[in-house]
C-alpha cells in the first residue's frame, strides 16, 4: 500500500511513503516500490540505487533469520529518506556487524548489514520492535536526499 498522508503519530513525525508486510515471494515487488518512492522524493542516482540495494539487504535478513517475514515502513523526514524494518526474529545487536567487509575479517556473513551501515547517512537497530519488549530487531537506515 502506497501512502501520501501524514505518519501515523506512533510512526514519528515525517510523511509516511510506502508501508508494507512482506514475505520472500513479496521481495522483488518491495524493491520496485522503494525505488519508485525514492525517485519521487528526489533521490538520485547512484544514491537511490545504493538506497534500494541497502534496503533489499535488511528486508531480505528479515526473511531469512526472523521467520520469514518482515513490515517496512518508508517514510520522508525532513531532507531525508528513512527505511524502517521491523521482524519478529531473535532480534540481534549492532556489535554483529563487521567493522571490515565480511570476509576480510574473517567473518563468513554479516555482508547485508555491512553494505546497509555503509551506505545510510543514518543506520540504528533496535532489539525487539518498538515498545512491544519482544524479541525481533528494528533496523533503521535513512539517506539525504540533498
Amino acid at each position: 500500500m502506497v501512502n501520501t498522508d501524514p505518519a501515523d503519530p506512533a510512526e514519528g513525525s515525517g510523511r509516511r511513503l510506502l508501508q508494507r508486510r512482506f514475505t520472500a515471494r513479496l521481495l522483488p515487488q518491495l524493491r520496485l516500490l522503494v525505488e519508485e518512492c525514492a525517485a519521487r522524493e528526489g533521490l538520485g542516482e547512484p544514491r537511490r540505487g545504493e538506497f534500494v540495494l541497502a534496503v533489499d539487504e535488511i528486508a531480505g535478513n528479515a526473511v531469512e533469520h526472523a521467520g520469514g517475514s518482515g513490515r517496512l515502513v518508508l517514510r520522508r523526514i525532513g531532507d531525508e529518506l528513512e527505511c524502517r524494518i521491523s521482524d519478529t526474529g531473535p532480534g540481534f545487536s549492532e556489535a554483529v556487524i563487521p567493522e571490515l567487509l565480511p570476509g576480510l575479517d574473517g567473518a563468513p556473513k554479516g555482508r547485508g548489514l555491512w553494505l546497509a551501515r555503509l551506505v545510510a547517512d543514518r543506520f540504528s537497530v533496535a532489539s525487539g520492535p518498538a515498545g512491544t519488549g519482544m524479541p525481533g530487531a528494528e533496523v533503521t537506515l535513512a539517506v539525504r536526499l540533498r
